[in-house]
Order: C-alpha cells, then structure tokens, then sequence
C-alpha cells in the first residue's frame, strides 16, 4: 500500500510542474497569485500522503490544515493588496463619483 502512496505523492509532485511555469510566466500578477495558491493546495494534500505513507495521518493532517489555512490567508492578502493598488492607480478622473464635471 505505501508504493500506492508514493506514486500518488509523485503524481502530485508532477502535477505542479505546469502550475510553476504559470507562476514564472503568467501573465498577469493574478494569474500568478492563482497559481501559487494551487501549488499550496496540492502541498496541503501531499502533506496528508506523506502522514500516510509514515502512518501519522491524524498529526499530518493537523500540519495540512494549518499550512493551507496559510495559505488561503496569503491568497486574500494578496489579492486585496492588488486590488487597492489597482484602484489607487486609477486618475481621479475614472473612480465613481469623484470623475470631472
């Protein structure tokens, strides 16, 4: 059953590789925070493989949630950081209300 797991660990390993060259080329910085924030799920789950694999789910699954409970964190930062930047960005002539008469 461990060999299961080990292929499931490296199919894992080898389903991040697309993902981290949409990270090194995407083309836009939300394109890339998407991505990261795959490559931190797919990291959560394999966590749980591994505890799998050393027959300590129950504490590797506590190391899972915490890391994507992070991760999401990371995520909403992130994204609300470019969103303020984008609107900050804007003239004063485009933002609602505030445009010239």
């Amino acid at each position: 059953m461990d060999g299961f797991y080990i292929w499931v660990g490296v199919a894992l390993l080898g389903f991040m590789i697309p993902v981290l060259l949409r990270v090194a080329k995407g083309p836009t910085a939300i394109d890339r925070i998407v991505a990261v924030n795959i490559i931190g799920t797919k990291a959560a789950v394999l966590l749980v493989v591994i505890g799998a694999i050393f027959g300590r789910v129950e504490m590797f699954v506590d190391f899972a949630l915490a890391y994507a409970l992070l991760n999401f964190m990371g995520s909403v930062a992130a994204a609300r950081y470019f969103h303020r930047a984008r609107y900050l960005g804007e003239d004063a002539g485009s933002e609602p209300g505030g445009g010239q008469s």
